[in-house]
């Protein structure tokens, strides 16, 4: 057995469904995608357009990186060896980009590291309800994360970029 099957096999329905269900439920766009548009409003009115504009693009690009990808691999799940198109995660890959950008947007407003430690924080629950529950391999949640980095880090270049150009003192 692959160590991503055996992993999962351990892991499967250790806690409850009901919990695992809400978890994974943070990953749903009525649920994920709400918030950072809440975030993308904030950023926008306070000045931000363009980190704003560059996190709703992040959102909107996740379909186009993930659904190929899906139709392409047609990986099973874990509980439904039948059914195809687990490889990556879309509920992993929307919260991470959702709760991520959002944090991305709220840090300069704050100071704090919070908005940063909460979006982990939603995307790690998400990323665990999917496996425990079973609607996910290991596999599918860390591809997941590993190819919305880079759309993470492309809004955290327009943010930043804009922060250092409005800078007191330049």
């Amino acid at each position: 057995m692959a160590p991503d099957a055996h992993l999962s096999r351990v892991l499967l329905r250790t806690v409850p469904d009901a919990v695992t269900q809400r978890l994974s439920d943070l990953g749903n766009i009525p649920v994920a995608v709400p918030v950072l548009l809440l975030a993308v409003v904030y950023a926008a009115r306070r000045g931000n357009r363009r980190g704003a504009a560059a996190a709703a693009l992040a959102m909107a690009l996740v379909p186009a990186l993930i659904v190929p990808l899906k139709e392409w691999t047609g990986r099973p799940g874990p509980l439904e060896p039948w059914a195809a198109g687990y490889y990556p995660s879309g509920h992993t890959a929307t919260a991470y980009v959702a709760y991520g950008a959002a944090a991305l947007l709220l840090r300069p407003h704050t100071r704090r590291p919070w908005p940063l430690l909460v979006a982990a924080a939603l995307t790690s629950l998400t990323a665990t309800g999917l496996i425990l529950r079973g609607y996910h391999w290991p596999l599918d949640v860390l591809a997941s994360l590993l190819m919305c980095t880079p759309l993470l880090l492309a809004v955290h270049a327009v943010i930043h970029r804009r922060s250092r150009r409005t800078a007191p003192g330049r």
